[in-house]
């Protein structure tokens, strides 16, 4: 059994839970107390530290390339396609009003796509036109050819250069977070995995292991990819990252973050190392898990793409490997929606969290 001191502390009843550490969570808390500081927030996570997509991505502040752009205004219209580019954007604008670019090692150092038929460039034109609207340039996307030499790309055919996206280190940015949710009084049980969750005519009652339990007013399920077990009706499908980091490169030339087919593969310098990954295009099914591996198969692959496109005629070694899960959908607007009358959720970021989770905190704030 609890103590008194327990129960009425941390274990009391709450305004708000919010399941889920990462990006969405975080900002979610914090919008959540910048509109209604009163309110008492609660956030629990399972694991030790945030643990999904936010820290083990590859740190883009993505944007995103050309070519999927055009992909999404295909599948889903151009009025969904911007809205989302928008989201995108004034997410990263957000977190530069937040956070100092050195404290988190934001560098807005350009994207890049590598294209290798020139069918997307067709486009262009479009795409730019579309997006003046979002980003006020009038060349949101550019062709820049010289750059290849530059950055040692001597296999690729284009370059699409887009000023609007960069990278960051996404441990700093949620420790950062963290920092601001304690400034805000937000309050956190970490290691803790929520069991079941019910609803009563007059409150949500979140259960743990071990007889524990929280009571609150509000729900909210910031867990995207391991949404399935709370969020069993909407089409939430993990899928895994895969991610290699080199040794540092002697004379390294590579500066930015890139893209390469439809966003399947990106890659990036930090510092003098490179950082690449993706490629589950190449094994779609195996990639739909949420099992924090590597896969032989990948790894090998995309150090295959390492030696042939990135960096040819060099040697390098491997440092690290680790993945992620992301989740996906048929199409790649987020589910932000309330669900019943005490349970909301902010899931299914489509790779692309660190970017949307600023946005999507200040439209959940809203809705509850």
């Amino acid at each position: 059994m609890n103590s008194v001191w327990e129960l009425e502390t941390f274990y009391r009843k709450r305004d708000i839970i919010i399941i889920g550490a990462g990006f969405s969570g975080l900002w979610t808390a914090i919008s959540i107390k910048e509109k209604y500081p009163e309110k008492s927030v609660l956030i629990i996570e399972r694991n030790t530290i945030p643990l999904g997509a936010s820290t083990r991505n590859a740190g883009f502040a993505c944007f995103g390339s050309l070519t999927e752009v055009i992909a999404d205004a295909q599948k889903m219209g151009w009025e969904k396609t911007l809205d989302l580019v928008k989201m995108r954007f004034e997410g990263l604008q957000k977190i530069r009003k937040y956070f100092k670019d050195d404290e988190i090692d934001f560098e807005l150092s350009g994207g890049y796509e590598i294209l290798n038929d020139d069918k997307p460039l067709q486009e262009l034109d479009i795409v730019n036109e579309k997006l003046k609207t979002v980003t006020g340039l009038d060349k949101t996307y550019f062709l820049n050819q010289e750059k290849i030499k530059e950055f040692g790309l001597g296999k690729s055919e284009f370059l699409i250069e887009n000023p609007c996206e960069g990278s960051l280190h996404s441990g700093k940015l949620l420790q950062k977070l963290l920092e601001k949710c304690h400034e805000h009084k937000v309050e956190f049980l970490f290691g803790t995995e929520v069991k079941t969750v019910d609803e009563n005519a007059g409150e949500i009652e979140v259960r743990f292991s071990g007889n524990l339990s929280v009571k609150a007013d509000k729900i909210i399920y910031c867990t995207n990819a391991f949404s399935s077990e709370f969020l069993e009706k909407e089409e939430i499908i993990p899928a895994r990252g895969q991610i290699l980091l080199t040794e540092p490169v002697v004379g390294l030339k590579l500066k930015g973050t890139f893209h390469y087919d439809e966003g399947f593969y990106y890659f990036r310098n930090l510092g003098n190392r490179i950082l690449l990954g993706g490629g589950r295009n190449q094994d779609f099914r195996a990639e739909e898990t949420t099992a924090f591996e590597t896969t032989e198969f990948l790894q090998n692959h995309l150090e295959n793409f390492l030696k042939e496109v990135i960096l040819p005629d060099q040697d390098f070694k491997i440092a690290l490997r680790w993945s992620g899960i992301m989740a996906m959908g048929s199409e790649k607007t987020p589910i932000v929606k309330q669900l019943s009358e005490r349970q909301f959720c902010a899931v299914r970021l489509s790779g692309m969290g660190v970017a949307l989770a600023p946005k999507i905190g200040d439209i959940v704030a809203e809705m509850i």
